[in-house]
């Protein structure tokens, strides 16, 4: 079964199709392709389990291909340059097709590739892991990472179609679904309640991969977060509450040095830490810090130093005139962004990471 929504964006809407076996010439992509040409942006581990069975889905098409080393690591300039200079190698015209073949760091590398040459190519998304199932092939946020912060250069740019092919899930290591499950737990804290319990009640069957339990989840999250997107596409405003976790994430993820801490497991402790510095009821905050250990991932940061957290906070993306803001919650389910906020608070927070 195939299942359809929609990002609505005007003239740059775009359907998330969600299926299982979608790669095996499941479904036809060449009506998102809008010239002869095709390059598949894949990495060393993704490529050799999937590039193959894509194919099938652009048949009639030119396709080039170029693979990335894999990890958060290689998220940088130099790896994009070298996307677009395969895309110069073989003549790639302005109506070139960019296909993002893997996991949240080759889409974004590879959207934000398709975003500068020949100043914006057709782009699609075929999300492999479940953190970019749920989470990054959806809104149009590209870019790499700074030595100094994570995802500082970037562009908005939105793909044709996001292809969600389940049984990609099957090849994905236990870390890497735990990982996925951060932003799906996430969704449900900022948006819904009801699917934040739905959760609770069904953790054990996401780790096991239940299908039904997976697909349920993967559409939830999506559908969430097309919703939010298309109420304010380049986070002018209420886009920020997606960055709930994330402000001690990225942090965290900069201190350790990227791919020590996987995105997840980062935004999964920064979920906690801002719960908790934003003042949510005792019970709401541990039914948080018990989902989050359910699903097998860090509930409070590692040790980095307050100070140097601190500093890389105020690289964070949301800060405003110098002044850090914040997703909180009011409790689960309720989000909101805010730049008043308690500074003794604040370092009672980060100390924990001394």
């Amino acid at each position: 079964m195939v299942d359809t929504l929609y990002v609505e964006l005007g003239d740059r809407s775009y359907p998330i199709v969600i299926g299982s076996g979608l790669l095996d010439g499941g479904y036809d992509l060449s009506g998102f392709v809008r010239g002869s040409d095709c390059m598949v942006v894949s990495n060393e581990t993704v490529a050799p389990l999937y590039y193959e069975k894509l194919l099938p889905n652009l048949a009639g098409r030119n396709v080039a291909n170029v693979n990335l080393p894999d990890g958060e690591a290689y998220k940088t300039v130099a790896t994009m340059q070298s996307i677009i200079d395969r895309l110069v190698e073989t003549g790639a015209n302005r109506d070139a097709t960019v296909i993002a073949l893997g996991g949240g760091v080759v889409g974004d590398i590879a959207g934000f590739a398709a975003a500068c040459y020949l100043r914006g190519v057709n782009f699609i998304q075929v999300p492999t892991t479940l953190l970019a199932q749920v989470d990054s092939s959806v809104g149009g946020k590209t870019g790499v990472n700074h030595e100094k912060g994570k995802n500082l250069i970037g562009a908005f740019h939105q793909p044709q179609v996001v292809l969600v092919d389940t049984a990609t899930l099957e090849t994905l290591p236990d870390r890497e679904l735990k990982a996925g499950l951060a932003e799906v737990i996430k969704h449900g804290a900022i948006c819904d309640a009801e699917f934040f319990a739905w959760l609770e009640e069904n953790m054990a069957a996401l780790l096991r991969r239940d299908p039904d339990a997976l697909v349920h989840a993967i559409r939830r999250s999506c559908e969430i977060k097309a919703e939010v997107v298309a109420a304010d596409e380049r986070e002018a405003g209420r886009r920020a509450v997606l960055n709930f976790g994330h402000t001690f994430g990225h942090a965290i993820e900069h201190c350790q040095g990227y791919g020590q801490w996987l995105h997840g497991e980062a935004v999964a402790a920064g979920m906690v830490m801002a719960a908790d510095f934003g003042g949510m009821q005792a019970g709401e905050l541990e039914r948080l810090r018990n989902l989050v250990a359910a699903a097998g991932l860090p509930t409070s940061p590692p040790t980095a130093g307050a100070d140097t957290l601190r500093e890389a906070m105020g690289l964070d993306k949301k800060v405003q005139q110098k002044q850090l803001r914040f997703v909180l919650l009011d409790g689960l389910g309720r989000a909101f962004v805010t730049a008043e906020y308690d500074e003794p608070g604040l370092a009672r927070i980060l100390e924990a990471a001394d």
